[in-house]
Formats: C-alpha cells, structure tokens, sequence
C-alpha cells in the first residue's frame, strides 16, 4: 500500500523558518557585538569557560558533556547559544513544577504492594534486587494479580486491539508520539466514534513534533466535532525554548481500567506493514490486564493533566477485578523531570544480574561508556549476549552511529545481528528465562534523558519465554555481523561514523 499524500503542514514550515531565523539572528547579534568590542569579547570568552566549567561539573553523562564542549569548541558562539537553549534535558522549572505536581497526584493511587516485592524475593531473591530498583527508582509498584500477552509484530496484534476496544463500555485512552492518518488509523477511529455515540469517554493524546507531517489540515478539529476529546502534547510553534527538545514518546492505550497495552509501536501504516517503508517493519507490544493497569492509567491522566490542564479524578476510572496471574509486573515511566533514569537503570541491572544470556532489540545503538561497559562486561563473564538492530536504517547517520559501536562490542564477545527484512523498531530485554522488558524505550540518548517513555517490567512469566522465542525466530531472518569483515570495511566508513560519534547525543 502506498502512502497517503499527506503535505507538509505550513505551519511546521513557517516555525521552521522562524525559528532559523532566530537562530541565526541571535547568533549574528551576538558575534558582531563581540568582533566590534574587545570587552565582548572577553565576555564571551570567559562566558564560554564557565560554560564549559559548568558542562563538566554536571551531574550528567560524560559523554555527553564531551559532545557538547566539543560543539562549543568548534563553534563558540553559535555552540553557546544552542546548549543555553537545548543542552541537557533541562525544564524550565514553572513546567517541571506543573509536571512533577501532577505526576505525584496521580501516583497516590497507586499504592506500595511491599508483600508481592516480598513474595518475589521468597520465589526469587535475585531478580527481586531488578524490581526493588525499578520501584524505588521510577516511583511505580510492583503487581501480581496481573496477565500479560506478547505480540510481534503488530500486524498480530491489530485484530486484538480492535476487539478489546469493541468491549469498550466506559472510556477508552489513547497516547502515542505518532499518530498518523492511514489504514491503521480508520479502523481504530471507525470504533471510537461509534463507540462515542455509544456514551464511551474517548481521550487521545498526541506528540505535536511526531505527528505533525502525518495528519491533514483540520484533524484535531474533527475529532473534536465528533466528541472525541483531544490533547497535543508541546506543540510545534516559531518561538525558541528550551522545552521543544523534549518530546512524548510514550504509547498507551487503556480501556475501561482493565486492559493497557503498551510497547514500541505507534499508529501509522508502517507498524502494520501496510506501508513499507524501511522493507518489513517489526515491531511488538505486550497487552496488560488486572492490578497493573493502574499505573498506565495514572500515567495517562498525568499527561493529560499537564497538556490541558484539566485535571482527571482518576478515582471514577479505576476497575478493581481478578484475573488469572502470571508472574510478576511493573509497568514504569521514565522522563526529563529527574537524574534517576531508570529506563536506562533497568537496561544495566539486567546485564549485571544476567548468568546465561541477555538477548535485546533496538533501532538505535548509540549508547554511553557506561552501557557500553555492561554490555561487554557481560560478554566477558560467558553471558550469551546478543543484540538485533535494523539493516535497513530509518535515518543514515543515526544507523552510522549504531554502527560505530559495533567493533568494540564485537571485540567483547558480544554477538551483533542485522535484521535483513528490514527495519526493528522493537525495544526489548530478556535474559535468563526470567525477565523481559517491552516498551517505547529505545537504546540512545534521546530516550535516556530527553523523552517521556514507558514500559513493562515482566519476571517468571509464560510471557518471558515468548519473548525469547520471538527473538530467536528475529535472528533467523538476521544477518550476524563478522568481526573480522566488520575490520576490512571502508575507510570512508570508519571516518564517517567516527566524525558523526562526537555527536551522537544530539541524535
């Protein structure tokens, strides 16, 4: 199927435009003035020294600090300017302030279920150390009474998805960073306007800088004239600030308080392979009923909270029910608001625990010394460990950088595969029979420390094995990167990822 003719909105153009300008313009001000007055100048050399005094100060990632006085160094005004805007993931703090606020009224709902962490540390003391971080470090409980189901890729999951939101009697929530026009799109939307004339609550949250090129003139407007209600989450606009760079890369469906599904998939033809775009398009979702929909809820009214500035009584939406258990749960949050990362966090403590193998797929590769570290530390200790990313890139210089990783790892023992159908976008974890991660949760910088990001904590469930099964069969339809032709690679190429890895936080 080929893609609609959807046109760039003017209005991305214009801000686009505008925001160059301003770019531009300030820089410009800024050079002149300092070129035409020795005491400029001096000014924006000692501004550059404490800038970068300040840069390696920071409690942050040194390699991202490195990226930056590189930047600076290169370009100093034109650098200054931009990390004043953009550097790190920093909130103004009025915003940081709303957020957090919301966020913690949502979380008191959600009560500490210390006997299930006891419970898991009787069956397993080991893996109980992952879920004793997660909680304390993301601020979500851990769940029992909960089921989980495993789908990859998305094109099984899309008959599921329409059956559970036909059950639909209450609401239905919807979040995702895209949400694009298409196939996938009329056939959730047919639902959810009859389902609306039904008396069905319908919530959708977008990413304005996700969606933007992926919608026709007047979408919002529409859904609202059919009483589907709406929220744009930081919308594009021709005025610089500091909090453009942070994007909600969440994907949250929640009916009724007793279905949420979750994972790496977005709403648009790619995801279901209606579209190809990057060859074959794999990607996977795990679908979550009982206790634990609670904390995708909270999640939800907390972003809804922030966007519209309509509060939610989360209390009315809340369904208490029994459902046939498996395993262990947690579903958690990962944001710009606090230094904690537990979505990298999570990533590290199953490395470090692993005794078999760690098997994990990514988009992206473009990760610290420290991730870095673990991965080969794994290796080298007799962990089979395994990573999948895509053949077919989505963006060139990021795959460079995926790439210029390789060796390294390779080096360590670490076994790298290319899927050779096309792209993975999946995000997953799963090590030892034991415990999976699924969700939005990509491994790079952007998702680290700029985005809001979601996902599901799974331990001595039907579900891990699953996954594993699932990433044995992506392996099949991969290519394993060999370390000794990986050496003999052009020179061109190992000078362009080189050049483009100075820069990889910035991707």
């Amino acid at each position: 199927m080929k893609k609609r003719g959807i046109p760039i909105p003017t209005r991305i153009i214009i801000s686009g435009i505008l925001l160059l300008i301003q770019l531009v313009f300030i820089t410009t001000v800024i050079y002149d003035y300092t070129v035409a007055s020795t005491t400029a100048y001096a000014i924006s050399t000692v501004l550059g020294i404490i800038t970068v005094i300040v840069l390696i100060n920071r409690r942050s990632n040194p390699d991202h600090k490195i990226s930056w006085i590189v930047f600076i160094l290169i370009f100093p005004i034109f650098g200054i300017t931009v990390f004043l805007l953009w550097g790190g993931g920093r909130i103004l703090p009025s915003i940081k302030k709303r957020m957090i606020s919301g966020e913690a009224k949502y979380k008191s709902y959600l009560k500490d279920n210390d006997e299930v962490l006891e419970s898991l540390k009787y069956h397993d003391l080991l893996h109980s150390r992952q879920a004793e971080y997660l909680t304390r470090e993301s601020g979500y409980p851990i769940y029992n009474n909960t089921s989980t189901e495993y789908f990859s890729p998305i094109d099984n999951l899309m008959p599921r998805l329409l059956e559970e939101l036909e059950k639909a009697e209450k609401y239905i929530f919807i979040e995702f960073f895209i949400l694009a026009e298409g196939k996938m799109w009329d056939e959730i939307h047919k639902i959810l306007k009859r389902k609306v004339q039904d008396g069905v609550e319908v919530k959708v949250i977008f990413d304005d800088f996700g969606s933007i090129k992926r919608q026709r003139k007047g979408f919002v407007q529409r859904l609202k004239s059919e009483k589907i209600e709406v929220a744009v989450f930081n919308p594009i606009n021709p005025f610089m600030n500091i909090f453009m760079n942070n994007r909600n890369h969440q994907k949250i469906i929640v009916i009724d308080g007793k279905t949420a599904i979750t994972g790496g998939f977005n709403i648009g033809d790619e995801y279901i392979n209606e579209w190809k775009r990057f060859g074959h398009w794999m990607d996977a979702a795990i679908l979550i009923k009982g206790d634990a929909v609670k904390s995708f809820l909270s999640l939800f009214c907390s972003m809804w909270d922030f966007a519209t500035r309509k509060p939610i009584k989360m209390s009315k939406y809340i369904s208490n029910y029994e459902v046939k258990a498996d395993g262990f749960v947690i579903p958690y949050a990962d944001d710009p608001l606090n230094d904690k990362n537990p979505a990298e966090g999570i990533y590290s403590q199953i490395l470090n625990t692993a005794q078999k193998y760690v098997y994990i797929t990514t988009p992206y590769l473009i990760i610290d010394n420290a991730m870095k570290n673990n991965l080969m530390m794994a290796a080298k200790s007799g962990v089979d460990v395994r990573i999948i990313t895509p053949h077919i890139p989505d963006k060139w210089y990021v795959h460079n950088v995926t790439q210029y990783n390789y060796l390294e790892l390779l080096e360590s023992g670490v076994k790298i595969y290319e899927y050779t159908d096309g792209f993975i976008h999946s995000k997953l974890f799963v090590s030892d029979d034991a415990v999976a991660t699924v969700g939005t949760v990509n491994m790079d910088y952007r998702s680290f420390v700029f985005q809001f990001e979601c996902g599901v904590w799974i331990c001595n469930s039907e579900t891990v094995t699953d996954i594993k099964c699932d990433i044995l069969n992506i392996i099949k339809r991969s290519e394993e990167i060999n370390i000794d032709l990986w050496k003999k690679r052009p020179l061109k190429q190992r000078f362009l990822q080189a050049i483009l890895h100075l820069f990889a936080p910035f991707m």
